[in-house]
């Protein structure tokens, strides 16, 4: 499989011209493009990118302009990104629950953009104060404008094209640059996983579009010819008749999405039965989980888990199936793909460590992305030659595989792994939909969630964790009420200060 650059509008268009009529099924109307239809194609979703291209240069964006894209968080988001990109300016891709304090930093870092926004963000963008209002571009004036064909312009393929953003975990999150050089090797990664499918049957997806594995993702799968199954609605009884009604083969989601379908699907599972195919977003997930979609398939259902980052892309991966689950530890991600990404261990300076050895999760990517926009030193803290430190915590064993334990913001000093006592936890106790364990006066406190229709039984609990480690009576808490970033990460450090002030 040959590498190539990635440009987002290039690869719509090719995509298009060689499946045209490849169907794109969503679960909701799309804001910014009313004109698509439940069920489009690539050809027909294709024009309507020509249009907001078009459209968006009457209003003035042009070659290297940057372009927030701060919107609800639906499809539409990427066939912007793809009209933006068309006039060779940046897509800066944003999410939707941010601060307008947020917000102002991003505006102040790239100098002020561009911002393209609906009616869900308006009264962020309201507030801004460092934001000129004709740069402020609402979806409702964008679609008023005239569609004048404008020819395509291009950046060149090392340059930023393309920016995402850190989670937010830890602050004020950085602005991630990736450029069509950077971007190919991740889709060329992506492609290689999509191989293995056998068939070009329906992809189905539910996460968030500004999050850089959106693009990976839809840029790859369209690559490849496959049909989408975008769902914008994340509610599981959603999710479920969708999946029943057009019965992708493939379902890909945040961790924390899965564990919150998981209870429908214990339930339901005739919902899922035509999934031969789960994927894992970028992150860790827990055996009991994964073991309730397997359940409802057969023998030959997989339960891919991809762990990575969006500085470095997908990294390391590992195939399930209900049987290896058996002698599955969650901790343990798997390994990288030859000739594109591996990690090593080493130690707070950088230097390698043996195996077995806990400390710090270095990665080798090939698709790294290229800086933090206006704030390159800090991005260099993190770069030791060709490897990059990806701020987690963990070890590799004699076999390569690499175990993912913490943070490296996270560390308690009376517990290996809070991640490992999670898992332990919600694999053993079925009436739980979600266990946080953070640092509470710098003692290890549990932050669970009682999952829907289920009571919490403490017997249960004080049984569990008879042979843990040390931790502080839990606290209760609604799974809504639990702070996360865009793509469903829990917000430790903010649960943490929180705890500290006492307003947890």
């Amino acid at each position: 499989m040959n590498y190539q650059p990635l440009n987002l509008y290039d690869n719509f268009a090719t995509a298009a011209e060689k499946t045209p009529d490849q169907v794109i099924i969503l679960d909701e109307k799309l804001p910014a493009f009313p004109e698509l239809p439940l069920e489009t194609t690539y050809q027909d979703s294709l024009f309507a990118i020509h249009q907001r291209a078009y459209q968006l240069a009457q209003l003035g964006v042009g070659l290297d302009d940057k372009v927030i894209l701060f919107k609800s968080p639906k499809f539409d988001t990427y066939l912007l990104a793809a009209a933006v990109s068309y006039l060779g300016a940046v897509p800066v891709m944003i999410s939707y629950h941010f601060p307008a304090s947020t917000l102002a930093v991003f505006a102040e870092r790239l100098e002020d953009p561009y911002i393209v926004y609906d009616t869900q963000t308006e009264k962020i963008i309201t507030d801004l104060p460092n934001s000129s209002t004709e740069k402020q571009l609402s979806i409702a004036t964008l679609l008023a404008q005239p569609t004048i064909p404008v020819s395509q312009q291009k950046l060149a393929n090392d340059q930023i094209s393309y920016m995402t953003h850190t989670s937010g975990t830890t602050g004020i999150p950085k602005l991630i640059c990736h450029s069509a050089n950077s971007m190919g090797w991740r889709t060329l990664w992506q492609r290689m996983v999509f191989d293995k499918i056998s068939e070009k049957k329906l992809l189905a997806f539910h996460i968030s579009p500004v999050h850089s594995r959106f693009n990976i993702g839809v840029t790859s799968a369209m690559a490849m010819g496959f049909p989408l199954m975008p769902l914008n609605n994340g509610d599981s009884a959603n999710v479920a008749t969708y999946l029943q009604k057009y019965r992708p083969i493939a379902l890909e989601t945040h961790p924390n999405n899965f564990v919150q379908w998981s209870f429908y699907a214990k339930e339901h599972p005739e919902s899922f039965q035509s999934i031969r195919y789960y994927h894992s977003t970028f992150d860790a997930i827990n055996n009991q989980t994964m073991a309730r979609f397997l359940q409802t398939g057969n023998a030959e259902t997989i339960f891919l888990q991809v762990y990575g980052q969006s500085e470095c892309g997908p990294m390391i991966l590992k195939k399930h199936t209900l049987d290896s689950l058996k002698h599955n530890d969650a901790r343990d991600m798997g390994v990288g793909l030859a000739g594109l990404t591996k990690a090593r261990i080493t130690d707070a300076k950088g230097q390698p460590l043996p195996v077995n050895t806990d400390g710090h999760i270095q990665f080798l990517s090939k698709g790294r992305a290229l800086t933090y926009y206006k704030e390159d030193a800090r991005f260099q803290e993190t770069v030791y030659n060709e490897w990059w430190d990806s701020g987690d915590y963990g070890m590799i064993d004699e076999k390569g595989h690499l175990y993912l334990k913490d943070r490296q913001v996270d560390l308690i000093e009376t517990i290996n792994s809070n991640l490992a006592i999670e898992d332990y936890l919600l694999d053993r106790l079925d009436f739980l939909e979600e266990v946080v364990i953070v640092r509470n006066h710098k003692e290890p406190q549990p932050i669970l969630a009682v999952a829907p229709s289920q009571e919490m039984n403490w017997e249960a609990w004080w049984h569990a964790i008879a042979d843990l480690p040390h931790l502080k009576a839990p606290i209760l808490r609604a799974f809504e009420d639990i702070p996360r970033t865009a793509t469903m990460k829990v917000q430790r450090l903010q649960i943490e200060a929180a705890l500290e002030n006492g307003t947890f």
